[in-house]
């Protein structure tokens, strides 16, 4: 007698956002093929554990919503940390000032005040916090934070300025502290923070805005001697200290002397990364090394924007299209000029984020989650695009394809998900899985050509037929 496999359909639900004009739009109805495009699920082979998704609480963000109605303020949060929205689950924030700051301010505006007597976070209270203790309001489960200082007090640094500039020897007992006492005060007003990263980009930025320069082994050092034992001693430990926090490029270097031996490594939770250092590559080399030289550690990237852009108002389809330009467009050197291309942004962040689950990346944050249409207010000039854009004197709002576009990962790939076997038999798209805690997986593809794609979606012996738009990326929630 002959036996043969029967092959059960999936229970899905499938979800698209598109340039021809879906926005995260539930699909029902899918083109067919003799040839589709094959997908393979394997969820016993297993990779890194999701921490989450999100953006960032600058001042810049915190202050526009101030000035916006009741109603349209509310419907941001809503729609970043609602159930009915992205469910944003990691975020950032900046420890005093950054660029994305109304002004230069330090949280020990007194100098040579070595026991920060003094310390203070008045700064933060008119609209940075209340934006934070809204959003918790409204988050159903809960988001992470990690916070990020631009830059030591500018008394404490050789050159005693918020720009560039190395921090002192004598006040590394004091910089450490800075981090207790704003952990202190921060829980005080209601806030707990989940991680800190020693300082935003230890390379520095150009001496364009606050800064602090470190080699790796000088932050090594500061987190082995100074930042972790005094955050251990004032009862942070379990707060996570995250080390490097700037591009990919720079990652081998790093990751070699942070997580050199168990001294070094011992009050480090893992690695933060940025993109901006290559717009057509997301680096997988350097990510897998990363994680490889500290598997049990973080890998989290914290910042990300189309930036050197004003943003386009009401214009999806410019997010479609080549247009977008980054830093390095401008004045990267001759030899560098091709890692800096016209871009797609919807294609950058997609490509990005599904490049790093695909290569250990266990978080991945935005950067400011509302400027406005000039792509501030930002004390140095330093424009970028969010993915929800807002013009506070006519109290309107603008969801880009930014946000639905960080919504197929945040909403559907929950906190504690696991990154599983996933393959996918065409090129030219690309594909991403989790299986969530309560047992759904989540499959996430990008379509970026002109092309409509049938696709079957295998696992074990079971099949989904669907199809994906040209243009698009699509989120698939298949049930248990």
């Amino acid at each position: 007698m002959n036996s043969c496999k029967v092959t059960k359909e999936l229970k899905t639900e499938v979800y698209e956002t598109s340039a021809n004009g879906n926005s995260l739009k539930k699909i029902t109805e899918f083109i067919e093929s003799k040839t589709p495009v094959i997908i393979s699920l394997n969820p016993e082979v297993k990779f890194q554990t999701i921490t989450g998704f999100g953006g960032s609480f600058t001042e810049s963000s915190a202050s526009l919503l101030n000035r916006l109605s009741p109603g349209n303020r509310n419907k941001i949060l809503e729609a970043y940390f609602g159930e009915n929205g992205a469910k944003y689950s990691l975020t950032r924030t900046h420890i005093a000032s950054c660029d994305f700051s109304l002004s230069n301010y330090t949280y020990a505006k007194v100098e040579n005040d070595t026991s920060l007597e003094n310390f203070t976070i008045e700064d933060d209270k008119a609209d940075l916090i209340p934006m934070i203790l809204e959003a918790k309001a409204i988050s159903k489960e809960g988001f992470k934070i990690i916070a990020s200082p631009w830059t030591s007090p500018p008394w404490m640094k050789d050159n005693k300025k918020y720009v560039g500039g190395k921090l002192l020897p004598e006040y590394n007992d004091s910089f450490a502290l800075y981090f207790s006492k704003y952990l202190e005060a921060y829980k005080k007003e209601g806030i707990n923070i989940w991680g800190v990263t020693v300082i935003n980009e230890p390379h520095g930025n150009g001496n364009n805005w606050e800064s602090l320069l470190f080699s790796p082994k000088e932050m090594t050092d500061f987190v082995q001697n100074h930042l972790g034992p005094k955050l251990e001693k004032d009862g942070w430990g379990e707060v996570k200290i995250l080390g490097y926090d700037q591009n990919r490029g720079g990652l081998k270097e790093w990751v070699d002397e942070m997580f050199k031996d168990e001294k070094s490594s011992k009050y480090y939770a893992g690695t933060a990364i940025h993109w901006y250092e290559s717009t057509y590559d997301y680096l997988p080399g350097a990510l897998q090394y990363a994680h490889q030289k500290a598997p049990n550690k973080y890998l989290i990237q914290t910042e990300a924007c189309v930036d050197s852009e004003i943003p386009h108002w009401n214009d999806d389809a410019w997010y479609w299209k080549k247009e977008a330009t980054d830093w390095g467009w401008d004045w990267a050197p001759e030899k560098d000029k091709y890692l800096h291309p016209k871009y797609a942004p919807v294609n950058r962040y997609a490509t990005d984020i599904i490049g790093c689950l695909n290569n250990w990346v266990d978080g991945w944050v935005d950067w400011n989650m509302v400027l406005d249409t000039q792509g501030g207010p930002n004390w140095f000039k330093n424009w970028c695009v969010a993915p929800v854009i807002v013009d506070p004197e006519k109290d309107e709002v603008y969801f880009t394809p930014l946000y639905y576009t960080m919504a197929h990962f945040s909403k559907f790939m929950r906190p504690g998900a696991v990154k599983i076997g996933c393959q996918i038999n065409n090129t030219d798209l690309m594909s991403t899985a989790v299986k969530n805690p309560d047992g759904t997986i989540a499959v996430v593809i990008f379509n970026p050509t002109e092309q409509e794609f049938a696709i079957e979606i295998n696992q074990n012996n079971k099949k989904a037929t669907i199809s994906i738009s040209a243009k698009a990326l699509q989120t698939i929630l298949i049930k248990p």
